[in-house]
């Protein structure tokens, strides 16, 4: 079963107390020949990754386009239109040889027809944390929305657009890791904490370090210069500091008092100290 649209909701979100248009008010989907139809203006996705498109191509040769492309008539070109969402299908469509494709059509101006792009292809799953981010920060610059409004315009939760809209914040080189898959969202969480995410982030991609790891690494980077000066740990101590942390994914310090001493292992939630339970006291 084909999900129902958020598109009108997102778009009332956005527009306030303006109506969007819903999908009944724009009529049924009807074929429109490939060459008649273009790319939007205001498309916020980057090229297309090439793979992926010759595997949508594949299925639509198999299975048809399932959801038709959502377009506008583009202004000033009697017969042409332009798309607002279904970028990738409209391409793959070309790969597969088609002629026409589904679509509807609705009269959009400039400003509905971008905010309406935008959330199409937020309210997607396949786009990357970075993709997602900078989608979000263009919704806030360009229709003056704070983080509830816009949570609300692409059905996704204020924490969820406050941690994305975080990424940002990244080296340049970190971003272009998570723009091409090399590093999850998750991942990137863990380096926004970090003194030296750059050093971090290719540990990460050199050791296939798992996200609670890079938590733990983030987390036990000194903060400063003098924090780096007063650590007084034998070489031998810090070894096997880093080797618990990197077994158990989580921060362990290790400090001797005379003949003994005391381990502490850090955990910041309830999932990692259920998983450190389970390492310690597995079930008969």
């Amino acid at each position: 079963m084909k999900k129902p649209t958020r598109l009108g909701m997102g778009l009332s979100a956005l527009m306030g107390d303006a109506p969007a248009p819903s999908a009944p008010q724009a009529g049924p989907p009807r074929n429109l020949p490939i060459a008649s139809i273009e790319p939007g203006p205001f498309q916020p996705r980057m090229e297309p990754d090439r793979e992926a498109l010759q595997e949508l191509a594949a299925s639509i040769t198999e299975h048809g386009i399932l959801q038709p492309l959502l377009v506008r008539p583009k202004p000033g070109a009697a017969g042409r239109y332009q798309i607002i969402g279904g970028e990738r299908r409209w391409r793959a469509a070309q790969i597969a040889k088609l002629h026409d494709v589904p679509v509807v059509i609705r009269d959009f101006d400039d400003r509905m027809a971008m905010a309406a792009g935008l959330v199409e292809n937020l309210q997607r799953e396949d786009l990357n944390a970075i993709e997602e981010a900078e989608g979000f920060a263009r919704l806030i610059e360009q229709f003056g929305l704070n983080q509830e409004s816009l949570a609300r315009a692409v059905g996704k939760s204020r924490s969820h657009i406050a941690n994305t809209l975080r990424l940002l914040n990244l080296p340049p080189a970190i971003r272009e890791h998570l723009r091409a898959g090399r590093l999850s969202a998750g991942h990137a969480r863990a380096l926004l904490g970090a003194e030296e995410p750059e050093k971090l982030a290719t540990q990460i991609l050199t050791r296939g370090l798992s996200v609670r790891q890079a938590e733990a690494m983030a987390a036990a980077q000194p903060k400063n210069p003098d924090q780096r000066r007063s650590n007084t740990k034998d070489s031998d101590t810090l070894a096997l500091e880093r080797r618990l942390l990197e077994r158990l994914g989580l921060q362990v310090a290790i400090k001797h008092f005379g003949k003994g001493g005391q381990v502490t292992i850090s955990y910041n939630d309830l999932d990692q100290l259920d998983g450190l339970i389970r390492l310690l006291m597995p079930e008969d």
